[in-house]
């Protein structure tokens, strides 16, 4: 319930005439459920008596518990042994950009922005009904763009690659990743509130969708192409909607500082007693004005992400940030009152040395040497938070034939940057395990035969590295299907070619590769690209010609 997107479907499935939608969790840690005895939350109905059951996936580290919700719902996991209802359907972030480990799994998926996508998926289900499964699907597919029926596609591989996907559906084989242009047509904030859920203490209102720089790993800056920011009006009279509610409006996108109007909302915010909470700032787009704002509401963490240590690295990213930004972006605001800061960087990035690794501990460190006082005495800062990540490849962008840095050499990059934050005072270091990149990497960018894993990982009770190191090993006891899939260092540690067909390639994220390929040749070279202009530029593809 952390989710805006969560919010935003459930509100246009229960505000559709004739629907009636509830919601069903996995149980909570500790909590058992029997097979077949998975319940909706508001009536307690057994979830596999709907008609229709949707999955909104944000990570794809969930995958696996779709398997199991399914299970305990009392479902087979696989779409071609499931007969009649419900139909099972999935959209979300992580399926935007690769749906293929879950494909098995579902009898369709919705890809792209729901608001306009969703009813017309709807207006289908009462025009054709549920009952002939195949009769609706059908029409789904030729009526309503987005809709990806993975019965109709037919993949061929030639070891690790995909050589061909054939396709027998209606229309073209092609899925347009749908997108709402006029955000203001639509209010996305939070819809349920519940002191239970993440976030549970402020209303979530987003800012805008898309991002203007351009950073070649970040999936969400290329799947949401291009920037679309809600009007100044829109999103006050949201804020002031949510400060009804709440104290704290957590205001969500992908970069927050350089959103029209920002600092007046943190500034309003602070008049009305409350406070504004930005996802994340851009070092060199924080201002004065914003930083006085936020500190006038009592904004206790404020996070910056430089991403990278070194100049050089931040290039390669297309990061498009100096070291002196992101030093004053601190000093403004620790300077103006805001206590805490939360720093995001990655390691193992392409074309990375060990001196941009330790690049980002004295970064860290002239931080942290910056915000003490003038006379070196008692920090400004109260605590900086350091998350550093492992690099994981993502469709869509211009990293996504890259392979994964090795698990030894990762783990030497951490060890090494906590032994250098340790020595600073009041700054807390942060980091993923290698392991778990490793794992994100093969349902990143994984094909249909990544879901026989999967259904491994549910019969382990989640122990997915021990599933791992048996598949890598070829064992198959127990675990049959690696016969019939490459080993999974094939998806992590492969460098893809340009050239080959790429397993969410079918879907049209109005992205030209030819694009991605010129970002990708400009990172080996430490190019930037400015921002995205999207009044002018067409170069991408992303934008209407």
């Amino acid at each position: 319930m952390g989710n805006l997107g969560f919010h935003a479907v459930y509100e246009i499935f229960d505000q559709f005439p004739g629907v009636v939608c509830e919601r069903a969790f996995l149980p909570e840690r500790g909590e058992t459920c029997r097979r077949g005895d998975l319940r909706s939350f508001e009536t307690g109905t057994r979830v596999r008596e709907f008609d229709l059951l949707a999955f909104s996936v944000s990570f794809e580290t969930d995958y696996w518990h779709i398997a199991r919700l399914l299970d305990w719902a009392g479902l087979p996991l696989w779409a071609s042994e499931r007969q009649g209802l419900p139909l099972v359907i999935a959209g979300g972030p992580a399926v935007f950009l690769n749906p293929e480990p879950i494909a098995p799994f579902m009898d369709a998926f919705l890809i792209g922005e729901a608001e306009e996508m969703l009813p017309e998926f709807l207006e289908v289900v009462f025009d054709c009904g549920l009952q002939d499964r195949e009769r609706f699907l059908l029409e789904a597919a030729k009526r309503v763009a987005g809709c990806y029926v993975p019965k109709f596609y037919h993949p061929r591989y030639d070891g690790p690659v995909l050589a061909a996907l054939d396709y027998d559906g209606p229309s073209e084989p092609k899925v347009h990743r749908r997108i709402v242009w006029n955000l203001d047509q639509y209010r996305t904030t939070t819809r349920v509130l519940t002191a239970d859920a993440v976030f549970g203490d402020m209303v979530l209102v987003e800012a805008s969708r898309g991002c203007q720089w351009g950073c070649r790993f970040c999936a969400a800056g290329y799947m949401y192409r291009p920037l679309r920011n809600r009007s100044v009006g829109h999103l006050v009279d949201a804020l002031e909607a949510g400060l009804k509610h709440r104290n704290t409006i957590g205001l969500v996108g992908a970069e927050m500082a350089s959103v029209p109007g920002v600092a007046h909302l943190a500034s309003l915010a602070a008049q009305a007693g409350g406070r504004l909470s930005p996802s994340s700032l851009k070092a060199d787009c924080v201002t004065p004005d914003l930083a006085r704002a936020l500190a006038a509401g009592r904004t206790q963490t404020v996070t910056v992400a430089p991403e990278a240590g070194s100049e050089r690295m931040r290039r390669v990213i297309n990061k498009n940030l100096t070291e002196d930004d992101i030093l004053r972006a601190a000093n403004l605001l620790v300077g103006e009152g805001v206590p805490d800061l939360k720093l995001y960087f990655m390691f193992g990035l392409p074309k990375e040395e060990w001196e941009d690794v330790e690049a980002i501990g004295h970064l860290v460190e002239k931080i942290h040497t910056t915000l003490r006082g003038s006379d070196g005495g008692r920090s400004r800062v109260g605590k900086i938070t350091v998350s550093a990540n492992p690099f994981v490849p993502k469709p869509w962008t211009p990293f996504q034939w890259e392979p994964m840095m090795g698990i030894p050499q990762l783990r030497q990059r951490a060890r090494m940057l906590e032994r250098m934050l340790a020595k600073l005072p009041g700054v807390r270091f942060d980091c993923e395990s290698p392991r778990e990149a490793f794992y994100q990497t093969v349902l990143s960018r994984g094909d249909r035969r990544v879901a026989a894993f999967l259904v491994a990982v549910h019969q382990s009770a989640g122990d997915w590295w021990a599933v791992i190191r048996a598949w890598a090993r070829k064992d198959s006891g127990g675990i049959p299907w690696v016969v019939n899939c490459p080993p999974p260092e094939a998806y992590v540690y492969r460098e893809y070619d340009e050239n080959e067909l790429l397993p969410w390639d079918f879907i049209d994220h109005h992205l030209s590769k030819g694009y991605l390929r010129v970002e990708r040749r400009k990172a080996y070279s430490a190019l930037q690209t400015p921002p995205c202009d999207t009044a002018t530029c067409r170069t991408c593809g992303a934008c209407p010609t």
